[in-house]
Formats: C-alpha cells, structure tokens, sequence
C-alpha cells in the first residue's frame, strides 16, 4: 500500500532567486511564474537577494550622479 506523502517541490538555485528578484523590481511577472516562486524560493535568499539588488541599485545611481555632477 503506498502513503500519501506530501512531496515538497525543489528549492529554487541562488541565481533563480536573484532573477526573480530583479524581475520583482521591475514589476514585471506572470501569475504562474509568481505561483511558482512563492513555492519554490527559499525566503532567506530573496531577503540577501534583494538587498544585493537594492545596494547595486543605490550605487549605480549614486555613480550615474557622480558622473553628471563632475
């Protein structure tokens, strides 16, 4: 007799993550792909991946007004 064991779907990679990430900061995403996410990602590395993504952010502006300022 088999057993009903809720099988847990795979842990997304550390670059999925960040991808996702960045397509959040843009706003852009399907519903499936957001259904999917939010099953798969691993929240400890959407928090590092979204402080990455925002600290890039912040210095490329800061170097973009840098630039303009000289």
């Amino acid at each position: 007799m088999e057993e009903d064991t809720p099988t847990t779907p795979p842990k997304a990679s550390f670059l999925r993550t960040l991808k996702a990430v960045l397509w959040s900061f843009i706003g852009i995403r399907k519903q499936s792909d957001y259904e999917r996410d939010a099953a798969e990602l691993n929240p400890i590395h959407v928090i590092i991946a979204a402080v990455l993504a925002a600290a890039a952010f912040v210095a490329v502006l800061i170097f973009i007004v840098r630039q303009v300022v000289k």
